[in-house]
């Protein structure tokens, strides 16, 4: 079996949860936590080592940045953590002197794709793309392949249909100003407006408008609840690494650097990739219409905003 090496950097709640769900995916060989609380990671590094007797074999230990050479992918979830109340923007500067220093730790022993998960994380995979000087296609962010699985799963819900049958999108921030793209939803093939007779429901602007602010919300209702999300965007990251790592060319809403998409340029948004073992490998020119393209572009500026008062 060829070997796959996956560092995370920053054990935490979102760091841990994905290396559990990463060692039970069987996808990488090795999978090295690297986290300035070395005790923390050691916990964890025991515990899913006691794991291993129940799933493909791997091997799971505590590392330092050096240990990123050789590494396929690093995830890097370091940073300070999204509290009840703030919204992910609030925490830009913070973590991004954070970044600062951990970005440069990492790409001096030059691994191979970079994901970035740490909040804002369309500004910090902005962020470490300038400081790491390294080609766009080998730094991406988690973006908001988790917004558009929460967008699928609640129209499976509504619609009462598998969510794997569900296509669609949510491009833009992973943020506030994220953008559903209703234009592009379809079924099991059939566009959502003309499923709408099959599923006998009349889907009125405000069901969707709910829909949408149970996506867009979905972060902070369960911040207040128990304090992180953990479970699903580790689950997330299982697929975008997945991607990566067996070269699938799959396509998925990752955070990446636009050049003119729809007039956006020089900002990290999401927006539908091919992803495989090289990276972002095409961006793909969706189908909008006249709203959703405002809207993108909206959604640009005020991460724009957000960028040009930080110190990079």
């Amino acid at each position: 079996m060829a070997q796959r090496k996956v560092a995370v950097v920053g054990a935490g709640q979102v760091g841990s949860t994905f290396a559990f769900a990463l060692m039970t995916s069987g996808l990488a060989t090795s999978i090295v936590l690297i986290d300035v609380m070395t005790e923390r990671a050691e916990g964890h590094v025991m515990d899913l080592n006691h794991g291993l007797p129940f799933v493909p074999p791997s091997r799971i230990y505590v590392g330092d940045y050096s240990d990123c050479k050789g590494a396929d992918i690093v995830v890097v979830a370091a940073g300070a953590s999204q509290k009840p109340g703030e919204t992910r923007l609030d925490l830009v500067q913070k973590n991004t002197n954070i970044f600062k220093d951990i970005i440069p730790e990492i790409t001096q022993y030059n691994p191979g794709t970079l994901v970035i998960v740490s909040n804002p994380v369309d500004v910090l995979t902005y962020v470490a793309l300038k400081i790491s000087e390294l080609p766009m296609n080998r730094i991406i962010g988690s973006g908001t392949v988790l917004d558009t699985a929460r967008f699928r799963y609640l129209l499976s819900a509504h619609c009462e249909v598998d969510p794997r049958n569900v296509h669609a999108y949510i491009i833009g921030e992973h943020g506030d100003s994220e953008v559903p793209v209703w234009s592009r939803v379809n079924i099991g093939g059939v566009s959502f407006r003309e499923y709408c007779p099959v599923c006998q429901k009349q889907c009125p602007q405000d069901e969707r408008d709910e829909i949408f602010n149970q996506v867009k919300s979905a972060a902070y209702e369960i911040i207040k609840r128990k304090g992180a999300t953990c479970y699903a965007i580790g689950l997330a990251l299982v697929r975008i690494v997945g991607s990566i790592l067996r070269d699938e060319n799959s396509v998925l809403t990752v955070s990446t650097l636009l050049d003119n998409y729809y007039d956006v340029s020089d900002v990290c948004l999401s927006i539908p990739v091919i992803l495989n073992r090289n990276g972002v490998s095409k961006i793909l020119r969706i189908g909008l219409d006249e709203s959703e393209i405002t809207k993108l572009q909206a959604s640009a500026g005020v991460l724009k905003n957000v960028i040009k008062d930080v110190d990079i």
